[in-house]
């Protein structure tokens, strides 16, 4: 696919938003390539300096910094340019059209979440100057968000991104929010439990060991577990699910083995490893687990001074959402936050939440000038010099 050119016109949020929309970013064959490269050039000649880091072939997460003082850390906003499958329902709108109708811009990935990293890039082009003189600015823009973080966990296992990525003052993600400031959300710990029996013929059960009620009475000990932990004010409790069960060969032997999934939704500060372990503990050793998904919760309390901050600055504006509490869906805060010395983090971005991963997906036009104008308030009141 050939690359439309970084021009003038790239640096309106809205011409840039439909510029990363016409590009196909579907992995395995849409790779984030096509939208990191044009993005990289106009950072790099607006003066940034910029990393492009890669996990597969053409799958590259940039990281693109400028400025910094030593009594601050930069400000860092962070977003994904991969996208999901279009699904088997006919779209209405080109997909990869970008078309306006209407007030609304169709196509994929514009709400999740094109049109935010279009207008945080957009924001920090215009404030280049202030943010190289000031405390710095730091974009994250990753590949393979949908499929669980795995371009900015990548990041985070990177040999020495920690010292080349840096630290964070504080964090935005651009996911989408309506242009309303989130205050966190939940985590996702997706674990498979394996049960282990002995098989024998179907005649003869006394001879075996069937993993299938082994597996069963674990299931049913789990319908009722509890985590030990109050509510969150925000999150409320965890949850578990028993996603999928599947055991057994054919229908006349006893089954030797036995699997389920379990889809947990964590709050913040519960901790992955104790949940794990507390899991283990209850089930006994006739269980076993692998992880397939481990993401923690994040959160940052609306008391937090810069949290505070952000809300008098999305108040000030006028014609925002003033909202905060949490989403459902995860981001890659989660992966991101303790790599950069986990800095508070709001989730603020133009698209529309219930648009997410739909068909004929679209993204309000009025809200990615909307957003860009608050990430260069946002910027301005982080890299203000000091008084």
């Amino acid at each position: 696919m050939t690359q439309p050119t970084p021009g003038p016109s790239t640096h309106d949020p809205l011409a840039l938003t439909q510029m990363l929309v016409r590009m196909d970013t579907i992995p395995p064959a849409g790779v984030e390539s096509q939208c990191i490269d044009p993005l990289s050039d106009l950072l790099s000649a607006a003066g940034f300096n910029c990393r492009h880091v890669e996990f597969a072939p053409g799958r590259k997460t940039l990281v693109a910094r400028i400025g910094g003082r030593k009594d601050k850390a930069p400000l860092c906003f962070t977003g994904h340019v991969d996208v999901v499958p279009l699904g088997s329902a006919a779209w209405t709108h080109d997909p990869f059209g970008a078309q306006v109708v209407d007030g609304r811009l169709y196509g994929r990935g514009s709400s999740d979440m094109k049109s935010g990293v279009a207008a945080f890039t957009s924001a920090a082009l215009d404030m280049a100057d202030l943010a190289r003189e000031g405390a710095g600015l730091t974009l994250i823009i990753t590949a393979g968000e949908e499929t669980g973080c795995d371009g900015a966990f990548h990041l985070a296992r990177s040999p020495g991104a920690k010292e080349w990525v840096g630290s964070a003052g504080a964090m935005v993600v651009a996911e989408p929010t309506s242009n309303a400031p989130v205050l966190g959300h939940k985590g996702a710990l997706w674990l498979k439990a394996s049960a282990r029996g002995k098989t024998a013929h179907g005649s003869m059960p006394h001879l075996g060991e069937n993993a299938i009620y082994t597996l069963a009475r674990a299931a049913l000990a789990l319908e009722s577990h509890d985590f030990g932990v109050q509510p969150h004010p925000e999150m409320g409790m965890p949850t578990l699910v028993v996603s999928t069960v599947q055991g057994g060969i054919n229908i006349n032997s006893v089954p030797d083995a036995a699997e389920m999934t379990l889809d947990i939704r964590s709050v913040a500060g519960l901790g992955h490893a104790g949940v794990l372990k507390c899991l283990c503990d209850r089930l006994g050793e006739r269980i076993s687990f692998s992880t397939l998904l481990d993401i923690e919760a994040v959160y940052t309390p609306g008391s937090d001074p810069w949290m505070q901050r952000v809300q008098a600055l999305v108040d000030a504006a006028g014609d925002r959402p003033a909202s905060s509490g949490i989403v459902s869906y995860f981001t890659d805060a989660a992966a991101l936050r303790p790599l950069m010395g986990m800095p508070p983090t709001v989730i603020l971005g133009p698209g529309e939440p219930g648009q997410a991963h739909q068909t004929d997906e679209y993204c309000l036009v009025g809200k990615i000038p909307q957003a860009k104008a608050l990430y260069i308030d946002l910027i301005r009141d982080w890299c203000a010099p000091s008084a």
